[in-house]
């Protein structure tokens, strides 16, 4: 290539290109401090109801400790309100830092990668972001394109334009003349991240950095995505309602007091009706403090952090925590094509070659060893074996597949290689479509003319077609070669056509007459035969397809390569059947010619879109987003980087760019469609894992509201203590959440479709369930407060359960006040009620028994059930005046327990006959 007339900038003009258009680097994006990302851990509904609950707390607690002389464990509720909004806070802040240093090994950038620039006349080697605008660069195989520009010069270059179209080969020429129908860019252009596959040239740099178009997808993939996640949005409405119930009942509470103060003929008695007045106050601001689960925070981050951490075992690396859970919620997964549905390596799809037997290579003969030949001979690819075992193709990815096709029947192209003498060779050229080699080949002893490129043009030069041993007319076969090739063509596959000649001159004169002028000058070829290559669908896509839309989810195709390739790998992989239309399929541009209205009418019924460009895919996102659609997008090119940041949950792929990495949420390690079917999964089984918590802790809530709330409407004090419930929140809350969040992931949950997005976290199911069982407790517990008013107690085998029956039925002997053996059997009693409704939590929402699965929860679930239990015991026993209870006797502990199981047994029972209707429903 002739280069002279090239004098490229000087010193001074690389300076003032500089500083008029920048530097070729990309801005990176503003960088949040650690204490601004800690402190957007407040900003949560749940965690600011829980803030103004520890206020108040620590108003009651203040109030309690000067005014009614209480001793300094009245501060304990707040500290544990308090400890619970840190541990909310900070383990998700932790896991979240954890993820992003992980994120930053993977997703290093090198910008000091050298490149061939000419500069005051002569070539000199500048690192990749000191190029400037203006610049002439010398591009060769295997070289990044380090800048946006447009082509001077060119030979057979073709480019790999899959990070910015998902093209994997594209053709490139700095003749405008050349421009193809449905380019996604000119011919003539060259993009900053693409990478030069074959052949060479020379560009011109005419944008750098951000200008380039590499750079504006990467600060479109920077807007802010402010789209609420669903569990977001739940939690929202979680928090409005507890906040209306427990300020309804705090009113109640003020408004009955307030009548009782003058039934009871307190108004106007100066210093008793003050204190009476603040002591209501005072209880309706514990009913807000009781109502308030603060361990739901915890619970979520607990679920989402131990999600995001096992997750990684299955080759999903999560950077933000609420994508664990949005995964679940996923209506719509737009998915591109290349890597993640395909292999992204060109294969052998088919052999026709008729001068084989039906066995191909296996039987070694003189035509087997012709096509061995032909292919090994005929290429300037390579194969690397990696460290890690994989097959690498160095060069053009189509004569990769041929190699690697004959690698997998056992022929070592490279040996075959060295043997053949070259004497001549034409590369492949997009002009020719062809490529040539001439050899001396020692296995026939024979001088070999091989050809290979495009079929067409390959068959224009054969005379004859060899079948078997017999050399027939080309016209005899070209109809059915014509019709196969028709067949791989309709789905999208790259076809090569194969033909050779015996050569007896090969004189120099002779040499150089048949590759004269750059072209083959020789039309009595014979032609061999075709292959069908294709990038193949992943072994395990189909079936992860039908699983994501067994589950309700629509899965659609954004792709840059062709309609016909893609509509074939969305027959491959069962997406694309007989009954979709045009209407289910659209290209790129005129998805971008539609307005806005005819878009959103289109987008749900839309399957493929091809020839998509990075803007498409965006708009295509936001579409789906205004049909109430929780989108999620995969994708490994920079042209995904919009989509990705736009969509509620991103998900890029581990040899993604840079650019479309920083733009998701999860990067997909191992690049495979399953693994994004796993992330569901999981995804849906954390969510229900919070539910499951909701309904345990919002029973406690429930319970310990309406024992304080009879309380202070009937004039007694409760009889769980601030140590006693703090403890409950302590066991119940952390340990319980910990139990419940650690549960293994569910594939039935795969079965159900998706939840509606205007679903209330709280299902109709289980507030009806929350109140009925929190009624159950409530008549327990306050009919045993009632019973150990009347009687005295000091062993529970002196407990009647007659008397207990009737507690109720006749009117109290005296004060409700009980001794501190009674009170240690009430706390007891509180406590192991809810140990056993953590068996029905576990199961809640399905109609498993509870000890279904329990040894895949033997790491979780079961060792929290002992400690909760050996806990509650130790506490008795050795709480003392702390917790204001007693030892009590073994035998007490059997009948405390055996007395609060039907709990559990009730479940089971319910739980039972639901299978049983279910199973004859069936």
């Amino acid at each position: 290539m002739e280069q002279k007339h090239y004098t490229g900038l000087t010193d001074n003009q690389v300076l003032e290109s500089r500083s008029l258009y920048g530097e070729n680097t990309l801005t990176p994006p503003p960088q949040e401090s650690v204490w601004k990302k800690f402190l957007q851990k407040f900003q949560d509904t749940i965690i600011i109801i829980l803030l103004i609950a520890l206020l108040a707390s620590i108003g009651v607690a203040i109030y309690e400790y000067f005014a009614e002389d209480a001793g300094w464990d009245v501060f304990l509720e707040p500290i544990g309100i308090f400890v619970a909004v840190i541990l909310a806070t900070l383990v998700g802040f932790l896991f979240e830092q954890n993820a992003e240093r992980k994120f930053k090994v993977l997703n290093q950038v090198n910008d000091d990668t050298l490149f061939k620039v000419i500069r005051n006349g002569g070539i000199t080697e500048v690192p990749k972001k000191e190029i400037v605008k203006g610049d002439i660069i010398l591009l060769n195989g295997g070289d990044e394109i380090p800048a946006d520009g447009r082509l001077l010069e060119s030979v057979s270059l073709q480019v790999n334009e899959s990070t910015l179209t998902g093209e994997p080969l594209t053709r490139k020429s700095a003749d405008s003349s050349e421009e193809e129908k449905d380019t996604t860019y000119p011919v003539w252009q060259v993009l900053k991240g693409t990478t030069v596959v074959e052949g060479h040239g020379i560009m011109e740099v005419e944008s750098v950095g951000d200008s380039t178009e590499y750079g504006k997808v990467y600060k479109g993939s920077q807007i802010e995505n402010k789209i609420q996640t669903p569990l977001n949005i739940q939690l929202n409405r979680l928090g409005k309602l507890i906040t209306r119930v427990s300020y309804s009942m705090a009113a109640l509470i003020l408004i009955s007091r307030i009548i009782l103060m003058f039934t009871n003929n307190l108004w106007g008695q100066g210093t008793a009706m003050y204190e009476y007045l603040l002591n209501s106050v005072m209880i309706a601001v514990t009913i807000i403090v009781v109502s308030v689960p603060e361990g739901l925070p915890m619970s979520v981050t607990l679920s989402l952090a131990l999600s995001m951490k096992r997750m990684l075992a299955t080759n999903n690396l999560v950077r933000k925590l609420h994508a664990c859970e949005t995964m679940g919620a996923a209506t719509v997964i737009c998915t591109d094509k290349t890597g993640t549905l395909t292999q992204n390596q060109m294969r052998i799809f088919q052999t026709r070659f008729p001068m084989l037997g039906s066995d191909g290579l296996k039987t070694k003969n003189n035509h087997t060893a012709l096509v061995e030949e032909a292919i090994a001979t005929n290429s300037t690819a390579f194969i690397e074996h990696t460290p890690d075992g994989r097959l690498k193709v160095l060069g053009n990815p189509t004569e990769g597949a041929l190699l690697l096709w004959l690698q997998a029947e056992g022929v070592n192209y490279l040996q075959l290689r060295e043997a053949d003498e070259v004497i001549a060779q034409l590369p492949f050229s997009t002009e020719r479509k062809y490529m040539a080699t001439l050899v001396y080949s020692p296995v026939f002893k024979k001088n070999i003319l091989f050809l290979k490129g495009a079929p067409e043009v390959i068959m224009k030069h054969c005379r004859h077609a060899q079948t078997g041993d017999h050399l027939v007319n080309m016209d005899e076969v070209a109809n059915d070669v014509n019709k196969d090739l028709l067949g791989y063509q309709n789905q999208g596959m790259r076809t090569l056509g194969f033909a050779y000649k015996f050569v007896e001159d090969i004189s120099e004169s002779a040499v150089e007459k048949l590759f004269a002028f750059s072209k083959l000058d020789a039309y009595d070829l014979i032609f061999m035969g075709i292959a069908a290559i294709s990038d193949p669908v992943r072994a395990d896509v189909p079936e992860a397809i039908r699983e994501t839309q067994d589950a309700g989810i629509q899965v659609k195709i954004v792709t840059g390569d062709t309609p016909a390739t893609a509509k074939e790998i969305g027959r491959q992989i069962g997406l694309w059947g007989e009954r979709d239309t045009d209407r289910n399929q659209i290209s790129g541009p005129e998805f971008a010619a539609l307005s806005d209205q005819e878009a959103f009418d289109r987008v749900m019924d839309l399957k493929i879109m091809s020839r998509a460009r990075p803007m498409d895919k965006e708009r295509l996102v936001r579409l789906l987003q205004d049909h109430h659609q929780v989108v999620a997008v995969t994708g490994d090119g920079t042209n995904d980087a919009p989509a990705l940041n736009a969509a509620q949950v991103g998900l890029s792929m581990g040899d993604g760019t840079t650019v479309a990495k920083e733009a998701s949420a999860i990067t997909i390690l191992d690049n495979s469609f399953t693994s994004i079917g796993r992330a569901v999964m999981w995804g849906r089984s954390l969510y229900r894992n919070i539910q499951r918590f909701l309904f345990f802790q919002l029973i406690i809530n429930v319970v310990a509201c309406l024992v304080v709330f009879s309380g202070a409407l009937f004039g007694t004090t409760s009889p769980l203590t601030v140590t006693q419930m703090l403890w409950v929140n302590l066991i119940m809350d952390t340990f319980a959440a910990l139990a419940l969040a650690s549960l293994p992931p569910s594939p039935d949950v795969m079965k159900n479709p998706p939840r509606k997005h205007s679903d209330h976290i709280l299902t109709k199911n289980m507030r009806r369930s929350i109140l009925m069982i929190g009624a159950i407790f409530i008549i327990i517990l306050l009919s045993l407060q009632r019973y150990f008013a009347n009687y005295d107690l000091t062993s529970l085998s002196d407990f009647n359960f007659i008397d207990w029956i009737n507690v109720f039925s006749h009117s109290s002997t005296g004060p409700m006040a009980i001794t501190p053996y009674e009170q240690s059997v009430f706390f007891s009693v509180f406590v192991m009620l809810q140990f056993w409704n953590l068996f029905n939590a576990k199961v809640f929402g399905s109609r498993y028994s509870a000890f279904h699965q329990m040894r895949d929860s033997m790491n979780g679930f079961v060792p929290v059930l002992f400690i909760i239990l050996i806990g509650q015991i130790l506490i008795v026993t050795f709480g003392g005046t702390m917790f204001q209870v007693t030892p009590l006797l073994p035998m007490d502990w059997v009948w405390i327990i055996l007395f609060t199981s039907p709990v559990l047994w009730v479940g089971e029972l319910v739980r039972a006959i639901e299978r049983a209707v279910f199973s004859t429903k069936k």
